[in-house]
């Protein structure tokens, strides 16, 4: 692999220009009036990996939207890495705070990214992660370094849920069969510091509606008189939490897994500047569970927060009403050994509790997943690591994150497979905000370390 960086110089630009115009396409599955969209981005995943170099590809039906398929089979007998990543990508709302149109992929310098970044929804959730690896296939190909089979299963129901994904592992086990899951959709610590995601928290998602009167009451006639629903689901909400940022649920901690404290000193050698954090965000403090630091608080603790909250009149101009029904959707943030099924039973259960008389309640699950954790000393985190000493000079730290990919359990209850999380983005590249970007250094950083963990996964696994 002694060419790989200059196989990505000489075809740089072209890996950029491919990256955009997938950037181009409004894949949002949230959305059904993307619905076209999305599948014509599942076509162009498809074709990429075809013209990579995969010996077969295709557009696997799903009962929601489809998976991209794609292998390159080269022995049996040679270990195989299944990669996964995902083509659909989160609404783009609020437009009005982008800076540039979603959709319409510019590169910008900015103060972390003075080579540039590609600005647009998606750019690094997950198309320009997941298009490192086909960039990655693409090069072993041509230059005959790729050492073991490679397996593609690219989905387009990530960013709601992957309600179609057990379906699909259920049904293709041995089309499936891996040594090894690899996955581009999580970020390191800086460019100067890379790391290697360890945990994943889980995810119960929900969503509450608290109706009062059979109709919207004119404030004046009916105010103080009535429960406002707006008024009632804000004290509610309210009541989720205790003065240290404790969440009340009862029975909510009972089967949190707490870290040693010598666990936590691991954890805080990680490099971290309160004071960037603070400044990066504009914020004049943080604010979070007592007891915990930062870093804490986004990794290894469980977390309640209101997601969206909406109901009465929010139009130009005034318009005095009591509505008939407030909404919210509300997410936690779960961690070994939560399940989150069982979470989402307890909210629904003291949420219910809570309610005055005056409203009726309801509490709608969304979906969710559970937290994982990938031991450092299994052989894909091994060739993962030296992968990341070859071409950043230094061995990575293992970190958990605060976000969630609920497949990541999903896989090993149905493939019985380890995954190793490979990230190359950064807390600051606003993925599911306005205004989403992902550096080219990153991009093409990626696509350079990405073989490596090839060659030290299939010698490690030769022995």
């Amino acid at each position: 692999m002694e060419n790989i960086a200059s196989y990505i110089s000489t075809h740089q630009q072209r890996f950029i220009d491919e990256l955009i115009e997938l950037l181009k396409i409004p894949s949002v599955s949230a959305d059904p009036a993307y619905a076209e969209d999305v599948l014509n981005t599942a076509e162009a995943v498809r074709a990429a990996l075809q013209q990579a170099g995969c010996d077969h590809t295709e557009i696997c039906e799903t009962p929601g939207y489809p998976i991209v398929y794609g292998e390159k089979i080269i022995d049996t007998n040679l270990p195989t890495v299944l990669v996964y990543g995902h083509y659909d990508v989160q609404p783009p709302d609020p437009v009005d705070l982008w800076d540039s149109p979603p959709f319409e992929p510019v590169i910008k310098k900015t103060e972390l990214h003075p080579e540039g970044a590609i600005f647009a929804r998606g750019a690094c959730d997950d198309k320009g992660q997941m298009y490192m690896h086909v960039k990655a296939l693409e090069y072993m190909i041509a230059n005959h370094a790729l050492p073991c089979n490679v397996k593609f299963m690219i989905e387009g129901e990530e960013e709601v849920g992957s309600e179609s994904l057990g379906w699909f592992l259920e049904r293709n086990r041995e089309k499936l069969a891996n040594d090894v899951i690899l996955i581009s959709d999580t970020g390191m610590i800086s460019k100067d510091t890379p790391s290697i995601t360890t945990g994943l928290r889980g995810l119960s998602y929900v969503e509450v509606e608290v109706t009062g009167p059979n109709r919207d009451l004119h404030s004046g006639l009916y105010g103080g008189a009535v429960a406002n629903p707006i008024n009632i689901l804000s004290k509610m909400i309210a009541q989720l939490q205790d003065e240290n940022n404790h969440i009340t649920i009862p029975g909510f901690y009972d089967k949190v897994q707490e870290l040693s404290r010598a666990e936590r000193d691991e954890m805080a050698k990680a490099p971290f500047s309160l004071e960037g954090y603070k400044k990066a965000l504009d914020i004049e403090d943080v604010y979070g569970e007592a007891g915990f630091v930062t870093n804490e608080r986004n990794s290894i603790r469980p977390t309640l927060d209101v997601n969206g909250i909406w109901g009465g009149y929010t139009g130009e101009g005034a318009k005095t009403v009591i509505p008939g029904k407030a909404y919210a959707k509300i997410s936690m943030r779960l961690v070994p050994d939560q399940n989150w099924e069982e979470i989402t039973q307890l909210f629904k259960s003291h949420f219910e509790a809570i309610a005055p008389k005056g409203v009726r309640v309801k509490v709608k699950p969304h979906h969710g997943g559970f937290p994982y954790v990938t031991p450092i000393d299994s052989d894909g985190y091994r060739a993962a690591s030296k992968a990341y000493e070859q071409t950043f000079g230094k061995t990575p730290i293992p970190q958990r994150s605060g976000g969630s990919i609920p497949i990541v359990s999903l896989f090993e209850k149905e493939l019985k497979s380890k995954t190793i999380l490979m990230g190359f983005g950064l807390d600051s590249d606003a993925i599911h905000s306005p205004n989403e970007h992902y550096g080219v250094w990153n991009y093409l950083k990626g696509i350079e370390t990405i073989p490596y963990f090839y060659k030290y996964f299939t010698e490690i696994k030769q022995g």
